[in-house]
């Protein structure tokens, strides 16, 4: 695996390769790689297709976070159908490498303002979010960041300013709401990986969060005296 912790990667083999977490070589990764990009010809065109079919295809879950390995599979994301931030960037990932696109993953860690008190109980009080996770396109002669997370009824619901990508620009988390309140805040860039860091993620995740984030009958736990009318994220209110 190869890692870059400032600047861009040079292009090469490693950014196309298929790998245990981009695994475009399952049937169904082609299938929805292959659908989302019907009647478009060059690679930005196909990248913004992939993008808005990550995104809006596939539920934006933070109750769903595991640090089960299998679970960042994009194979699995699509059979899930919801997931958090970082195994829908690995969708996407899978997906623009499928195609012959040059994709690396990059981590940040972020601030929410705008986080609902269920998740952030879950996450015992914490405010930075570790990890936060997106593709990194190289098309057109350049890389392009896109972060494929919240998907359109989720933004319409918290009145959030949806995040829209154009191939050439990139297409990160907005810093303000749809009312201008404060909403994601970049804290830090952790770089880009060739394959996805599950050690990293781990390791990170196990040290600074409870397990009521990732484990599901701590998260369980957390939640017992929460429960009360919310059963999807979108459906919750934000502090």
């Amino acid at each position: 695996m190869e890692y870059v912790d400032g600047g861009f990667p040079e292009v090469s083999q490693k950014y196309l390769q298929k790998t245990k977490y981009f695994d475009f070589n399952n049937e169904g990764v082609r299938e929805f790689a292959t659908e989302a990009i019907k009647g478009v010809s060059t690679n930005k065109e196909k990248a913004i297709k992939l993008f808005y079919a990550v995104r809006d295809q596939i539920r934006y879950d933070p109750y769903s976070i595991s640090l089960d390995p299998e679970s960042y599979k994009a194979s699995e994301v699509l059979i899930k159908g919801r997931a958090y931030c970082l195994p829908k960037a690995n969708l996407l990932i899978a997906c623009t490498r499928s195609i012959g696109i040059p994709t690396g993953i990059g981590l940040s860690d972020v601030y929410n303002h705008l986080c609902t008190p269920r998740l952030r109980h879950i996450m015992g009080g914490k405010e930075l979010f570790l990890h936060h996770g997106y593709a990194v396109m190289f098309i057109d002669g350049q890389w392009v960041k896109a972060a494929p997370a919240f998907n359109i009824e989720l933004c319409t619901k918290f009145n959030v300013l949806p995040t829209e990508f154009n191939g050439q620009n990139d297409a990160l988390f907005q810093p303000y709401d749809a009312a201008g309140r404060q909403h994601m805040e970049y804290k830090c860039d952790h770089g880009i990986w060739s394959d996805f860091p599950m050690d990293r993620v781990t390791k990170d995740f196990t040290a600074y969060y409870p397990s009521s984030l990732y484990d599901d009958e701590a998260r369980a736990i957390a939640n017992k005296n929460l429960e009360a009318g919310q059963k999807e994220f979108e459906d919750e209110k934000t502090i």
